[in-house]
């Protein structure tokens, strides 16, 4: 009974080892856009961004508030786990759904689509020191138009 009970208490450990070895995902936190550094095409760019990006089971739930460049608050929501699948997401005009994948450790990509139609596709960045979080946005927006904006945002 004893060894059963060790035996169990040694597997928990190892197990609570492996979990805390496991790394994190760099993009989970809050990020703030940083307008200075950003580059909006066509522009205006939002007056502020804040992101929050929680880990929740195999991906993500993102959560964007902010106030865009006519005054008018933004709130974008989604889950997506990184597995390229289809996900729903609210707030964005001309999509209505978004898939993840991971490229590598600290780089994603996702596809957003409306209608089952590729809209834009972002590819995101965060840097080696984990404080810069880079999403490139290509694509076209609700009214038909190319895009090409990069966003820079700063870890909270």
């Amino acid at each position: 009974m004893r060894t059963t009970r060790t035996s169990i208490v040694l597997l928990l450990c190892c197990f609570a080892l492996s979990v805390a070895a496991s790394p994190a995902d760099p993009h989970v936190g809050t990020w703030k856009l940083n307008v200075a550094k950003s580059k909006y095409s066509p522009g205006p760019a939002p007056k502020e961004v804040t992101m929050k990006i929680e880990a929740k089971g195999a991906g993500i739930h993102l959560t964007q508030t902010g106030i865009d460049a006519a005054g008018k608050p933004i709130k974008i929501e989604f889950s997506a786990n990184y597995d390229g699948k289809d996900n729903p997401t609210t707030g964005v005009a001309n999509t209505d759904t978004i898939a993840v994948k991971r490229v590598d450790a600290n780089t994603t990509e996702s596809t957003l689509k409306k209608g089952g139609k590729v809209v834009m596709t972002v590819i995101s960045v965060v840097s080696k020191d984990g404080k810069t979080r880079t999403s490139t946005f290509k694509g076209t927006d609700a009214a038909g138009k190319p895009v090409n904006n990069v966003a820079v945002y700063d870890k909270q």
